[in-house]
This record gives structure tokens, C-alpha cells and sequence, in this order.
């Protein structure tokens, strides 16, 4: 399990950074930091990157318990998709949730970019799992 999970995280940061050039390019990067009483980017950056780790832990856990990585893509996409900008975003502005205007446009466009971010994370834990077990063939038969 800790492998999993150290692989989502390090997923995770590779989706973070990919996926944080584009919210820097919208401005959201900005707002991470506004609403941490920053006005500059490295806060917003290091508060989204702390998200991508965690939500990064979060898929490599469930990827233990799914058989498909491409059913569990999809899901985790729409849950982060949810619990970031359609709830905890809003709430933390102020604001109510965005769930009744989850079909808009703008949100529409966030579920791709979430759905981009998890793609990304799904890649680096599958190619991480690929390279863990060819080592664990190697030191298995070179013990023999």
C-alpha cells in the first residue's frame, strides 16, 4: 500500500505542475493565493501542489481497489472535479456551492481539466508500478 500511494503522490505532482500552468494561464493560481492573504504566485503554487499530493495519495489508495485504472480515471475525475471547484473553491470564497451550475460552460470546462490532471496521475502511477515490479523481477532472479 505505501508504494500506491507514494506513486499517486508523485503522480500527483507531475499532474499538479501540468495542470497548474493552465490555472496559472486563467488566473487561478492568483486566486489560491488571494484567498490564502497572499498576493503572490508561489503561494498559490505551493497550495496547489499540496492539493495535487494529496488528491495524487487519493488515487493511488483507490487504485488498489479498481480493477480498471481507466474506470477509476473517470470517477476520481468527476470526485476531485466536485469536491474542488464545485464545492470546496466556492465555500471557501464566501460563497455557496457551484453544484447547480455544475453543466455551465466554465465549470464543463473544469471537469476537462480535472479529467486532464487525473489522466496524468494515472500515467506516472502506471508507468511507476511497470518500473517497481521489472526491479522486484530483477533482484528476484538475480537472488536466485
Amino acid at each position: 500500500m505505501g508504494r500506491t500511494v507514494l506513486f499517486g503522490s508523485l503522480g500527483g505532482i507531475a499532474g499538479g505542475i501540468l495542470f497548474g500552468i493552465i490555472m496559472q494561464t486563467m488566473g487561478q493560481i492568483e486566486m489560491l493565493s488571494a484567498m490564502m492573504g497572499s498576493s503572490g504566485l508561489l503561494a498559490g503554487w505551493i497550495v496547489h501542489l499540496m492539493i495535487s499530493i494529496v488528491f495524487g495519495a487519493g488515487f493511488g489508495l483507490l487504485a488498489l481497489r479498481f480493477s480498471s485504472l481507466i474506470s477509476l480515471t473517470v470517477l476520481y475525475s468527476v470526485l476531485i472535479w466536485i469536491i474542488g471547484p464545485l464545492v470546496m473553491m466556492p465555500l471557501l470564497m464566501g460563497q455557496g456551492t457551484a453544484l447547480l451550475q455544475a453543466f455551465a460552460p466554465a465549470q464543463l470546462m473544469g471537469l476537462a481539466t480535472h479529467f486532464f490532471y487525473t489522466a496524468v496521475v494515472a500515467v506516472v502511477y502506471t508507468l511507476l508500478v511497470k518500473a517497481s515490479q521489472r526491479t522486484e523481477m530483477k533482484t528476484t532472479a538475480a537472488s536466485k
